[in-house]
């Protein structure tokens, strides 16, 4: 069995494999003080509550996008599990390639989720969107070119930096409001929030079509954590919850 491990600003989400299926998925909140020990015994836990022995457990991979939480991490995994994890970063084979002016500066989640989309849907021009704290759209060639993308504030992001910011604006709960306009300021900013943040993914999208793909066929995938908030919305020909963890098990089969 491999274990995938997504460590992502809000949560971190796993993955266990059973050759190429992903048989079972659990997530903890991401938290830069958590110990070696308290992740360790987490992940453990996690997997024998749900019927999997931790012993099984052959290849571990990474993709971390909080550096504090890496070292801890990594002892919990060597430690608990057997196994030195493989880290999604600069230098490993990604199958890509990467036109991107430093290299380094990808982020370990972009690179994840363009290999698990690669490996989905070979030979497509891809725009891959990750609804996640920050909201990111990466662009794939047909030619396996990650070209780069673009980041955008998240969904709550937004909505803290609105009731951070302002004098009389409160936090809301993020949902698609009823209308696309509010008749209460709570309803009001749901709606520019969410009808805001979908405006804009479809024009990043329509410009991607026209200006990088010149009108070829292209797939927009949705993933992370916000990407079913807009499913009836249709911004998505494809939504994978899991597109980075299936991107870190294709790193660990690569290297």
């Amino acid at each position: 069995m491999i274990l995938t491990i997504d460590v992502g600003n809000t949560s971190t989400a796993c993955g266990l494999f059973e050759g190429d299926e992903c048989v079972l998925r659990f997530r903890r909140a991401t938290d830069i003080n958590s110990s070696s020990d308290e992740i360790g015994i987490f992940l453990r836990s996690a997997l024998r509550e749900n019927g999997y022995d931790w012993q099984k457990i052959q290849k571990v991979g990474c993709c971390s996008v909080v550096p504090a939480v890496n070292h801890s991490l990594a002892n919990a995994c060597a430690k608990y599990l057997g196994c030195e994890p493989l880290f999604i970063q600069a230098g490993i084979k990604t199958g890509l390639k990467l036109r991107y002016s430093n290299p380094k500066e990808i982020g370990a989640d972009l690179i994840a989720a363009a290999m698990g989309a690669v490996q989905l849907y070979p030979e497509k021009n891809l725009i891959i969107i990750d609804m996640g704290t920050a909201i990111t759209a990466e662009l794939v060639s047909k030619n396996k070119e990650f070209l780069g993308g673009v980041i955008m504030p998240g969904l709550k992001i937004s909505v803290d930096a609105l009731a951070g910011g302002t004098a009389n604006l409160t936090s809301v709960e993020i949902v698609r409001p009823e209308h696309v306009y509010g008749s209460s300021t709570t309803e009001a900013i749901q709606a520019g929030l969410y009808y805001g943040t979908a405006g804009a993914v479809k024009e990043f999208c329509n410009l991607f079509k026209k200006n990088v793909f010149h009108g070829e066929d292209t797939i927009i995938i949705g993933t992370g954590g916000f990407a079913r908030t807009f499913e009836d919305y249709r911004l998505f020909d494809k939504i994978i919850p899991g597109l980075v963890l299936s991107g870190v098990k294709a790193a660990l089969d690569l290297n």
